[in-house]
């Protein structure tokens, strides 16, 4: 077994090892306006409802669309809009309009007013279902109400946040574990 050499670590940087899932596109709509934000801090909070937790700073534009809406669409992009997921996240919805600039297509929604994001692999169509966070944390809880997923490739090249402007794409997918796996103990 391996042991490491371990050394004191800042603890406002520990997220670089804990973050939990693929970058995101979170698209909103509020009173004709639309808004695309970038967003690596989220996680699963439930499975039967599906429901998702999500961190959106105060002073980030969606903050009010998605707060006054209650609802989102969470789009999972694959490697290849790694460089427009990055741009998105420099720039301001109240400076630009997000859709045109990066020439991204809107998409109805059929749960939700907010659009799907056409090039993204995955969208999930959110209701906001719990707000008893928002005003401490800035916690949303989003319940995916509709869910639209490509059927190819099984398993998307993702991209992954470490920290520090560090990122990693998903590697390989592997079974080999599978045996020893017990879902009811999830």
């Amino acid at each position: 077994m391996k042991r490491y050499v371990k050394g004191d670590f800042p603890v406002s940087n520990v997220r670089r090892f804990l973050e939990p899932g693929p970058v995101v596109l979170v698209s909103s709509a509020w009173k004709g306006e639309t808004n695309i934000m970038t967003m690596g801090w989220h996680m699963i909070m439930e499975m039967e409802p599906s429901l998702i937790g999500c961190y959106i700073w105060t002073e980030n534009h969606s903050f009010e669309l998605i707060r006054k809406s209650k609802e989102c669409v969470i789009n999972i992009p694959e490697v290849e809009l790694a460089t427009t997921a990055v741009k998105i996240g420099n720039c301001s919805g109240l400076d630009v309009d997000k859709f045109e600039k990066f020439k991204l297509t809107q998409v109805e929604g059929e749960e939700v007013k907010a659009p799907l994001i056409k090039e993204c692999f995955a969208n999930f169509e959110c209701k906001l279902v719990d707000t008893s966070l928002i005003n401490k944390y800035s916690l949303f809880v989003f319940e995916v109400v509709k869910a639209h997923v490509a059927k190819s490739p099984k398993f998307p090249k993702t991209i992954h946040y470490r920290g520090d402007g560090l990122f990693m794409i998903a590697g390989e997918t592997v079974s080999k574990y599978r045996k020893l796996f017990k879902p009811e103990m999830l």
